[in-house]
């Protein structure tokens, strides 16, 4: 079982929970250089993992600062990482994603959350419980200084738009929304069954099909099209609503071609969908 460890308490909680499962465990960290501290965050990991019994590999992936920081770690990190690698994510990120979605366009499956959750054991619990974790056990964590910093917008919603929402509501909104995603997840489920027998590309077949169907359909062939020209399994994020609904006027013939998020073309000839990736 393949484990991704930054060193923070979330990552080292799940280490460490995987371990006290009894699973055969290889510890997986990824040095981006961003910080003077890059070297001995990736050595901290590697004391922690041999203090458990656990082997390590350590994997450079280096990154400039600069615009798009965030997607461009995330793209260096799926890169280098196992493809099913479990990650520390828990019910936190999960509702600081729904959000950040959400203000996407990302539409229902944006708002189901952050993906395969077999891959991420400990979407049930919270920051404060992973962090717990690692004080009761006396095991020092790597306090990442990204994690505050203002420009990412996931750090607003964090630091600044959930506590305001908790002030607002008088309740925590962190269980909420991620009862939100575990629905979202279901519906998509059940729509993505009934836009498997949907052919997107095939404009003719479609002409009767509610536009609400074929914009499902849209999502996944997307999806699928963005990842098969993309290398390194480096998708980015899914195609949000304004993108799809673009191409549905393609399929409507409103429009001959509509540009997708990602600088990607979609294009009508033949009676069929044409993907001209950028």
């Amino acid at each position: 079982m393949d484990c991704a460890v930054s060193g923070g308490a979330d990552s080292t909680a799940l280490l460490v929970l995987a371990v006290a499962a009894g699973l055969d465990v290889t510890c997986w960290t990824v040095n981006h250089g961003l910080r003077a501290s890059s070297g001995s965050e990736a050595q901290l990991v590697e004391s922690t993992a041999r203090s458990l019994g656990v082997p390590v590999v350590v994997v450079e992936a280096l990154v400039v600062d600069g615009p798009d920081l965030e997607q461009r770690a995330r793209d260096a990190r799926r890169a280098a990482l196992p493809g099913r690698v479990l990650t520390g994510h828990t019910a936190d990120d999960q509702a600081e994603t729904v959000l950040l979605n959400l203000l996407r366009g990302a539409g229902v499956p944006g708002t189901a959350g952050i993906g395969d959750p077999v891959r991420r054991p400990l979407l049930a619990l919270r920051r404060i419980e992973t962090s717990g974790l690692c004080e009761a056990l006396d095991m020092e964590v790597v306090d990442d200084p990204s994690n505050v910093d203002p420009r990412f917008t996931r750090n607003r919603i964090r630091h600044e738009v959930l506590p305001l929402l908790a002030d607002i509501t008088s309740r925590d909104p962190v269980p909420l929304l991620t009862r939100h995603a575990t629905l979202a997840g279901e519906a998509t489920r059940l729509l993505a069954g009934l836009a498997a027998e949907v052919d997107p590309t095939d404009v003719r077949s479609v002409a009767d099909t509610p536009d609400d169907l074929v914009r499902i359909a849209l999502r996944q062939w997307l999806i699928e099209r963005v990842t098969e020209y993309s290398t390194d399994r480096l998708s980015g994020p899914p195609p949000d609503s304004a993108s799809v609904d673009r191409v549905l006027q393609v399929v409507r013939g409103r429009v001959v071609a509509a540009e997708v998020a990602g600088g990607h073309r979609v294009c009508r000839s033949g009676g069929r969908l044409v993907f001209e990736p950028r």
